[in-house]
């Protein structure tokens, strides 16, 4: 079974609450379950949060939803992950973040048809490594159950955990490892919810799209009206230690 586990919870260092932030009457976790819905291989799509009481409210709003919860470690990421696709019998894991409100399916799939590619056998593919090509906000990684169980039992390193793919990028002589990169470099895009100017981003571009507009779309628009895209060039994603 191919299962997307979107990591999701309202104790955001710098923008607490991120997830439950609206876009035209719906919440953030809302805009990303629904643009998952035109995928050909999702079965499933799962929000994983923590077990701290702050996410109590994310979890009452996905029951009221109907969108499937499952709770896990706080900052061991990669054990939340490991646990969840083992409570549910996942086979294949897509890998998404509650901050990405414009996430398409049309991306998941084409990683997924990467991943699928016949005859490559591979456990962990993505459009972020080693080469990111597509806006920051439309990330996507593969991986099997297997190589994810792999890292669970290997990784070490605590903050790799709390970044649950690490250990794949960080030791490509471990796994069979793809790459989806676009025809044009469209990374100077920022499309993550992370900061106040990153909302601001957001709130500006909602009028000219819709839940349903798909990610190309979003660029042409952005062409048209680049001083949205400038408020939120400047952020810098935060880094991973070690």
């Amino acid at each position: 079974m191919i299962v997307a586990i979107i990591q999701a919870r309202m104790g955001s260092e710098r923008l607490p609450g991120k997830v439950l932030f609206k876009l035209h009457g719906r919440t953030i976790i809302e805009w990303i379950v629904e643009r998952l819905r035109g995928s050909r291989y999702l079965k499933q799509v799962i929000i994983a949060t923590s077990n701290q009481p702050e996410d109590d409210i994310l979890v009452s709003h996905c029951k009221q939803k109907n969108i499937h919860m499952f709770r896990g470690s706080e900052n061991d990421v990669l054990d939340r992950y490991y646990r969840c696709a083992r409570a549910v019998k996942a086979e294949v894991i897509v890998r998404l973040t509650g901050d990405d409100p414009f996430i398409d399916y049309r991306i998941v799939d084409r990683v997924l048809d990467a991943f699928f590619q016949e005859g490559k056998q591979y456990e962990y593919v993505s459009n972020v490594y080693p080469r990111r090509t597509y806006p920051r906000g439309l990330d996507t990684e593969v991986f099997s159950f297997q190589a994810l169980e792999q890292a669970w039992r290997e990784d070490k390193n605590p903050s790799w955990r709390e970044h649950v793919t690490q250990y794949f990028q960080k030791h490509p002589e471990l796994f069979r490892i793809g790459t989806v990169t676009h025809d044009e470099d469209l990374s100077h895009y920022r499309w993550a919810l992370d900061t106040e100017d990153d909302w601001r981003f957001f709130q500006a571009i909602s009028p000219y799209v819709g839940i349903y507009t798909p990610w190309e779309d979003i660029v042409s628009i952005l062409r048209r009206h680049p001083e949205i895209a400038r408020i939120n060039a400047h952020v810098q994603q935060k880094k991973v230690d070690g």
